[in-house]
């Protein structure tokens, strides 16, 4: 229990950071972006354009949707080259920020 209570203190204090809110942002932002593009472009319904954004950022892949246009499949390529590094840069700060809490008050 008192493992739980850690990462929970941990998640809290994450996302009062300043770093972790603007990297989180940032990934949100190139979500939403991607997947106005993918709503416009291939013309996928929100809910397909964001699943795929998101399955797609974070490298999970399922292949249940693909790009048909060459303008998707170009956007996409560059989407993942980007995407990619700003994904692990979110999750690396998340959890680095919950791992570099002080364990001053561990017996409290």
């Amino acid at each position: 229990m008192n493992s739980l209570r850690r990462i929970t203190r941990g998640i809290r204090i994450a996302f009062k950071d300043g770093r972790v809110k603007g990297i989180l942002a940032f990934t949100v932002g190139m979500i939403l972006w991607a997947s106005v593009f993918y709503h416009f472009v291939e013309g996928w319904s929100w809910l397909d354009s964001i699943y795929f954004s998101v399955v797609t950022i974070s490298t999970v892949g399922f292949g249940d949707f693909s790009p048909e246009t060459a303008a998707g499949k170009i956007f996409t390529m560059l989407y993942i080259i980007v995407g990619l590094g700003v994904f692990v840069t979110a999750a690396t700060t998340v959890a680095d920020t919950i791992l570099s809490q002080d364990d001053g008050d561990e017996g409290t």
